[in-house]
């Protein structure tokens, strides 16, 4: 845990400087005397992501303490080596809360949290993507140029509904034409998504289960071809475990952060199901066939770490900061010119719209234009590259998701 806060928080401790006292915050005791409920608690913890300022060292090291003993109890863990000085740190602000309980951590966790929000000001209000967006099964929201689509079926651990399918296709098309720079999906509650909602194989139509096959897999592939088709970059923000659809699909997206609880299952032979998404195309792709048909034919459970080893995820974050980390950074990639990380849905003729999405985007030479074999072919400033059947102008930037080479 140590080490990936040292390595991906923009807030990252000084590892020159060995923490010896943690001191003491004043904190605004407002809350009930018997302790903050656990829906108190989860909230505070979701309002932690938006927090728009770093809270400093100390904040962070009492949100830590606090965290831990509102989920663990009492500092059980032994004493870190003195040259890990974060781990120590850590560790010696968890200690120092002695045997305070779990319901007075609680509601200490809930009030710092509302202290640091009530010192940055009151937050701008996130608005509705477009003005006739609403939906039942889906929370949508813009702010800061970054449009989040949360999942919000949290009492069935954000099961996928027929009708939570329709509507992602239509926050998604939605999120496409507004003026945010990057798409957030994530889920309200503990889970990220459990897959399918099993009532969706209880409603059988008129026609019968063929009609009902038919007709799942028509929306499917539509859902998928969203997903496919989305003009901006997606980030998933896995806050809990990831289930069926909800995995396959993370090889469409660009960015995929996970909280470290953050569990990958894919067990579509034990149900009898194949598997969807793309993913027996990408996973292999990403993790090569070996590994894919371990999730995908046996339906193996990765940990976050173990997914991000294997490059399904992109980084993993303690649970603890993981909404303040995150949010940190999709507020960074929030700033970037939104012409520059745009994708517009031209095709080359020589490459139909892929199973797999690879995008890259050119940094066009505005003198020069873009050509490839293939004749009537339109100057595109995304190519979907499935070969290298390309070329690009002279002194043209070339920029992938994974890396970057001038050409």
């Amino acid at each position: 845990m140590a080490v990936a806060l040292r390595k991906i928080s923009p807030w990252r401790f000084v590892r020159a400087v060995q923490v010896t006292h943690i001191p003491t915050l004043k904190l605004h005791m407002t809350g009930s005397m018997m302790g903050a409920t656990v829906e108190q608690f989860n909230h505070a913890k979701s309002q932690m992501g938006t927090l728009k300022e770093d809270p400093g060292n100390e904040a962070k090291l009492k949100i830590y303490a606090l965290f831990k003993q509102a989920t663990q109890g009492p500092c059980n863990t032994p004493k870190p080596g003195m040259l890990d000085f974060v781990g120590k740190a850590k560790w010696d602000a968890w200690k120092s809360l002695g045997s305070v309980s779990q319901e007075d951590a609680r509601q200490q966790y809930v009030d710092l949290i509302d202290s640091l929000l009530a010192a940055e000001g009151p937050a701008v209000a996130a608005q509705p993507t477009g003005s006739a967006a609403t939906f039942d099964t889906l929370l949508v929201s813009t702010e800061d140029n970054i449009t989040t689509i949360r999942l919000n079926r949290p009492q069935k651990k954000n099961a996928i509904t027929v009708e939570m399918y329709n509507e992602v296709i239509k926050a998604l098309e939605q999120a496409g034409k507004d003026d945010s720079v990057i798409t957030v999906i994530t889920g309200s509650g503990d889970f990220y998504c459990s897959g399918n909602d099993l009532t969706n194989f209880t409603k059988i139509p008129e026609g019968g289960i063929e009609q009902m096959a038919k007709d799942a897999g028509e929306l499917l592939r539509e859902f998928v071809k969203a997903f496919i088709d989305f003009p901006k970059p997606l980030v998933a923000v896995v806050n809990g475990p990831a289930v069926g659809v909800s995995v396959t699909l993370l090889g469409l997206f660009e960015i995929v952060y996970a909280t470290e609880r953050a569990t990958f299952h894919t067990p579509f032979s034990q149900l009898g199901q194949s598997p969807e998404g793309c993913s027996s195309y990408t996973f292999p792709k990403i993790m090569g066939n070996a590994k894919a048909s371990e999730m995908l034919l046996f339906n193996k459970k990765l940990s976050a770490v173990q997914a991000c080893a294997q490059g399904l995820v992109t980084e993993v974050f303690p649970d603890s900061s993981f909404q303040t980390e995150v949010a940190t950074r999709l507020k960074a990639y929030a700033k970037l010119p939104r012409n520059i990380v745009f994708f517009p849905t031209y095709t080359c003729g020589c490459i139909s719209r892929p199973t797999f999405k690879f995008k890259c985007l050119f940094a066009r030479n505005p003198k020069k234009s873009a050509k490839t074999s293939e004749k009537n072919c339109r100057p595109p400033q995304v190519w979907f590259i499935l070969g290298s059947n390309f070329q690009t102008p002279e002194g043209t930037t070339f920029i992938c998701t994974n890396n970057s080479t001038q050409v």
